[in-house]
């Protein structure tokens, strides 16, 4: 809870750190720059939504309710995988990939 708490905070102020802690360095970063440089407040909602996308998925991957359906608009898989390197998924009936 504190780092969610702590996170919040950090992005608040800059979206962008927010997004590499979550995402890392990739095409989710670069956009965040990118509309934090256009404007603010499209920095804010990307990034915040980033965050949301990977607690969320986290959630759902500990509580076994995960689907295995990739988010639209988010690249890192990172933040589809909730922070996890292997998922299982539920209901697919083959035993998840190593990647």
């Amino acid at each position: 809870m504190i780092k969610k708490i702590l996170l919040i905070l950090i992005t608040l102020f800059l979206p962008p750190v927010g997004v590499f802690i979550v995402a890392g360095c990739g095409a989710d970063l670069l956009i965040n720059i990118a509309l934090t440089l256009l404007g603010f407040l499209p920095g804010h909602v990307h990034a915040f939504w980033l965050e949301h996308v990977y607690f969320r998925r986290r959630d759902e991957i500990r509580a076994g309710t995960y689907d295995g359906r990739l988010q639209s608009g988010i690249y890192s898989q990172k933040v589809q995988r909730g922070g996890m390197s292997e998922v299982p998924v539920q209901g697919a009936g083959v035993p998840p990939a190593v990647v």
